[in-house]
């Protein structure tokens, strides 16, 4: 009951930032479309168009959100988790393909030149509407962790990636006024473009790990190690540790070996300590254990503690 109630939280809170993520984007983007039009700056015109990415990239995420958080039906028994790398990706490709088109704005601007207009008030918009993004990027990251939220997880960064965008085109223009250079504005939507193009292919290609089942790192592996040893009392070994995550889950399967003349209910209990430590240390865990008689096993016997082969 507990952990349906926690696992019904989680979802709440998930789906109700994706919503708002929408929300904010659209703010944002008003926002910086609004310094675009006072200034007809291309670097502006570069942060602006990102934003429009945030929107698509956050309805999508919502969208895949809520597909993850189905249970699991006759046509998808282990469940839907993986809904939120799809979005993940499409996330990745809009992004490249923004940084496409602020390339194809910098050349028509390079063909035909035109000079920056009311500059500072332009500017001033563009930094609280980057203020905002960073508050809401921090937000998204943290319980994209938390929650083992991919979809979440990928919004927020992307999100803060445009904040630091929109950080270095702010200093830049602050400069090409200030100095009179106003070749400053399309060499910034350059770097804005490559720099996006950069985060595009990370977003796509972490994704694109999580569809091919990808293990927990080290660390966690370790912990998973260390967590079940220590509540295998009664067994003889563990061997065949495997691990995989989709989306939020984690999927654990490892053989247990025990005493060719233990029980099938005494067995069971062993199974039953170790998943329920594995499910109060791990959120969304899935656990499959296969029990072995002891001449399976790959260790001598004689061994006290209940080891890893």
């Amino acid at each position: 009951m507990n952990e349906a109630k926690r696992t019904l939280t989680s979802k709440q809170r998930i789906e109700r930032l994706a919503a708002w993520s929408i929300v904010f984007a659209f703010g944002v983007m008003g926002l910086k479309y609004l310094a675009y039009h006072l200034t007809g700056s291309v670097a502006l015109y570069s942060d602006a168009l990102e934003s429009v990415v945030n929107v698509i990239a956050s309805a999508a995420a919502l969208w895949a959100i809520r597909v993850s958080h189905k249970p699991a039906d006759q046509d998808h028994p282990y469940g839907h988790h993986k809904a939120e790398y799809f979005s993940a990706v499409l996330e990745g490709v809009l992004i490249v393909l923004a940084a496409l088109l602020i390339l194809r704005e910098v050349w028509f601007a390079w063909q035909e030149p035109r000079p920056i207009e009311q500059p500072w008030l332009g500017l001033a918009i563009n930094g609280g509407a980057a203020v905002i993004n960073a508050v809401w990027a921090l937000l998204l990251i943290r319980t994209g962790r938390r929650h083992r939220s991919p979809a979440l997880l990928a919004d927020g960064q992307h999100i803060m990636t445009d904040v630091v965008t929109s950080v270095g085109v702010i200093i830049g223009l602050i400069a090409a006024v200030v100095t009179g250079w106003h070749f400053l504005d399309l060499a910034l939507a350059v770097i804005v473009a490559l720099n996006i193009l950069w985060q595009g292919w990370h977003v796509i290609g972490a994704s694109l790990q999580g569809l091919m089942d990808v293990a927990v790192d080290h660390e966690e592996t370790l912990r998973i190690r260390d967590i079940i040893s220590s509540n295998s009392k009664g067994a003889l070994e563990v061997h065949d540790l495997k691990t995989r995550i989709a989306g939020r889950a984690v999927f654990i399967e490892f053989h247990l070996v025990v005493d060719a003349g233990m029980s099938v209910g005494d067995s069971h209990v062993i199974c039953d300590r170790i998943e329920d430590a594995l499910k109060a240390e791990i959120p969304s865990v899935r656990v499959t254990i296969h029990v072995e008689p002891d001449d399976e096993a790959k260790l001598p016997k004689g061994t006290v503690a209940v080891p890893f082969a």
